[in-house]
């Protein structure tokens, strides 16, 4: 476990420490005891690794900037090695032991639901940057008193599947005249809503469901797969893939799968993916929240040059909101004047933040997914990407693309 040593209080200086209004800074900085932010994650995980680091990074801004309230924000690291029960150790430990005010968790939604209990129990604010299981917030809607510790940073997984489907439509149906889609995701928590959310929109934007394929995430041949998926002839595969590794994307390549991969492929979003793979994710579609060079929101490019320029590479999804989520329970303290669990919650359930992936705003109390992000024209609407040539270009929605798709040469399109 990597510890973060937390920093000695500074005197107040011109706090300008997250938005305008903390210019307010009243408390003596030798007297305040730093804000602790717990951050479990998958630290060896392609779409984990980021999620520290980005932490740590969005901790000095703020402590730069005179901290809030004159006081610091300390991170304080754990590494999950990709288990829940390593996960659910590591937040009593961030709770009893380092007395964290508040935890940002996982990418994964088995860890995080492992987790949701014990947010309840030991009261504390957690936050996932990454998971999507609908589950997550379907727990806080069914029993919000005792739930309501726990937010959702990112999309949900029937979220996920509107925005894939609308990309689809504007950029595969519409222009291509593709017609018929075969579903192929890892049989995990988070893809169970997603599926289901893929079964419903994707004939509504005009793509026909031909078969709906899960598998194993510990599947390491996907000949059988590819080879059934070939029989039935669909213009596109719709992915719903995360922890299965490189391996899907390696044999697409490698058999010339002649069938567009087109989806959540959350491994595509780092940008070691295409030297993990070889190359072979050339063309490969991906749903993201950010990417590079996309300038989502002005906070957007400036936060990938300075993690780019810290740590060597570009961040993951998961990186973005991580980095997102430290201001936010920042702004959460500075409202509340507290890091009393149930005024921090009451600070959260406020939050309106512009942040990197967008405007950021949690659905309220009485929503079926109450906790999670609104979605949509004017909050968060997310892109589409593929790669092309070694880099990641978005291309979706319109105004923030940046090129048309390309294409394999191994690649057959219906004739259009």
């Amino acid at each position: 476990m990597k510890r973060y040593p937390p920093r000695a209080g500074a005197a107040l200086r011109h706090a300008t420490a997250v938005t305008c209004s903390m210019l307010a800074a009243t408390l003596p900085a030798l007297a305040a005891e730093p804000i602790r932010i717990g951050v479990i994650s998958e630290v060896q995980a392609v779409a984990g690794a980021s999620i520290a680091p980005a932490a740590q990074l969005a901790a000095e801004e703020i402590n730069a900037k005179g901290g809030i309230d004159g006081r610091k924000i300390e991170i304080v690291s754990y590494d999950d090695h990709s288990s829940a029960a390593e996960a659910v150790r590591a937040f009593q430990r961030a709770v009893s032991e380092d007395k964290v005010n508040a935890v940002i968790a996982s990418y994964t939604s088995e860890v995080v639901l492992a987790l949701e209990p014990w947010a309840a129990r030991l009261k504390t604010v957690m936050i996932t940057p990454g998971a999507a299981s609908d589950v997550i917030t379907q727990n806080i809607a069914k029993d919000y008193e005792h739930n309501k510790y726990t937010f959702h940073g990112y999309l949900t997984s029937s979220a996920l599947a509107g925005l894939v489907c609308d990309a689809a439509k504007d950029l595969l149906v519409a222009p291509l005249k593709m017609k018929t889609a075969v579903i192929v995701s890892e049989d995990a928590a988070w893809t169970t809503p997603l599926d289901a959310g893929y079964e419903t929109c994707l004939a509504k934007v005009g793509l026909k469901v031909l078969d709906h394929i899960r598998f194993s995430p510990d599947t390491t041949d996907f000949t059988p797969i590819f080879n059934k998926i070939e029989g039935l002839k669909p213009d596109v595969m719709i992915t719903g893939i995360s922890h299965v590794g490189t391996q899907p994307t390696v044999q697409w390549k490698t058999q010339q799968v002649p069938i567009p991969m087109f989806g959540i492929s959350s491994q595509a979003t780092s940008s070691t993916f295409w030297k993990d793979t070889n190359g072979a994710t050339e063309g490969v579609f991906f749903n993201a929240v950010s990417g590079p060079g996309v300038a989502v929101t002005a906070k957007t490019l400036p936060f990938v040059e300075a993690y780019s320029k810290k740590f060597g590479n570009v961040p993951a999804y998961s990186g973005y909101t991580a980095y997102d989520e430290v201001y936010m329970i920042a702004e959460a303290v500075h409202r509340a004047g507290s890091t009393d669990s149930d005024k921090l919650v009451d600070a959260m359930e406020k939050t309106d933040y512009i942040g990197t992936i967008g405007r950021v705003a949690f659905l309220p109390q009485g929503d079926p997914h109450v906790h999670g992000l609104k979605t949509g024209p004017g909050y968060i609407t997310g892109l589409m990407l593929q790669w092309q040539d070694g880099k990641q270009k978005n291309l979706w929605p319109k105004q923030l693309a940046a090129g048309e798709p390309k294409f394999p040469a191994f690649v057959k399109l219906p004739p259009h």
